[in-house]
């Protein structure tokens, strides 16, 4: 029979979300009923609020998620109840033409769940990136949950559900940052860091933070930069990184912000035949007007990170054993533990730079 759990909504386009009652229903074929134990606050989730998304509200935010299984539908035979996992929003088909390449992580057809869950009153609620884990229980298709090692706390297993995970695959994945490599990330909030601590983990010889924030210079190199500059003023980003390289300019750039300025910042501090590595996720009004030129004197390669090009099946089960023996800080990455009900101040805290992630607590108490 449906569940009702609470969930926090999104009602409107901009108005503050608040946490409703909303009805689960049981899992159907091929889908999977999770119970959240953790979810990060990401700013996708503010994205999806604000309508920078789409307009298909009301939303049921959350998605960067932990749990556990708690009943799956029929035809499921890879996962069974009891099983902890990592949500994403990348369950591959199998069958499209990036899938039959053997480029599952470009999956044209990724699945969700068919049923959707509503409000109380019957009202059909658009889950985030098709999760919608803002909620003590979530419905989602069984290919949306990856398995991973149950001794990693879910408030950290859940990072790799999205920011996380953009981050390292961006280094890890797209570029991808090989051994002796100068690294330049520009913008240092979760995904950025995440980006760091890939780029460290790659084996890259020079790592050059890049932000206009003092505080998250210092978390970039609490993960592993080893060189920052503080961008904003007078500062010229592009000569600084230049400075930094031997006046050649980075093997990598990755530019974690998204926005014309940043992009261009990018395209003009890599070395020639350097790479740019845009995961910072652009509006739709955002334009760049650049000599044709240019992109060809430059050479190298442009490339976008979609998820940190991540197959959850191969990266979440890696990273996740990386992190329990010592060599991957996910954990650094929680800043607070917070309730269903702080969210929204949670958004507003995320807008001043004051954490890295806030993550969302369900069904345990809350470390003071």
């Amino acid at each position: 029979m449906p569940h009702e759990v609470r969930g926090v909504v999104a009602l409107g386009k901009g108005a503050p979300v608040a946490v409703h009652d909303i009805i689960v229903p049981d899992p159907g074929p091929g889908e999977a009923l999770v119970r959240v134990q953790a979810c990060g606050v990401c700013h996708t989730d503010l994205h999806y609020r604000d309508g920078g998304i789409n307009d298909e509200f009301p939303f049921l935010l959350g998605h960067e998620a932990a749990g556990v299984v708690e009943e799956v539908g029929d035809g499921v035979t890879d996962l069974a109840p009891g099983d902890f996992v990592v949500l994403n929003w990348r369950a591959v088909c199998g069958s499209c033409r990036a899938c039959l390449r053997g480029r599952p992580q470009y999956c044209f057809n990724t699945f969700n769940a068919s049923q959707p869950m509503t409000l109380a009153d019957g009202r059909p609620l658009s889950p985030a990136l098709g999760i919608g884990a803002f909620s003590e229980l979530t419905l989602v298709h069984s290919g949306q949950c990856t398995r991973v090692d149950s001794a990693a706390p879910p408030e950290v297993a859940g990072l790799l559900g999205c920011g996380v995970m953009a981050g390292l695959g961006a280094a890890l994945n797209t570029a991808p940052v090989g051994r002796g490599d100068s690294v330049a990330v520009i913008g240092c909030g979760g995904v950025g860091s995440a980006a760091v601590v890939g780029a460290r983990l790659a084996g890259a010889n020079r790592i050059i933070a890049v932000d206009t924030d003092a505080r998250k210079l210092l978390w970039a190199k609490d993960f592993g930069a080893t060189h920052t500059v503080l961008a904003g003023g007078d500062t010229d980003v592009v000569a600084e990184i230049r400075a930094l390289t031997g006046g050649f300019g980075a093997d990598v750039v990755i530019d974690a912000v998204g926005i014309p300025q940043t992009w261009q910042q990018a395209f003009h501090a890599r070395d020639l035949a350097g790479t740019v590595v845009l995961v910072g996720v652009p509006t739709p009004d955002l334009r760049i007007d650049m000599p044709l030129l240019d992109f060809f004197s430059h050479g190298g390669a442009l490339k976008s990170s979609w998820y940190g090009d991540c197959l959850p099946s191969r990266d979440f089960p890696t990273l996740i054993d990386l992190y329990l023996q010592g060599r991957l800080p996910l954990d650094r990455f929680v800043s607070e533990r917070i309730g269903l009900d702080d969210v929204e101040e949670a958004f507003a805290r995320m807008g001043r730079g004051e954490v890295l992630r806030s993550v969302v607590m369900l069904g345990a108490v809350i470390p003071c």
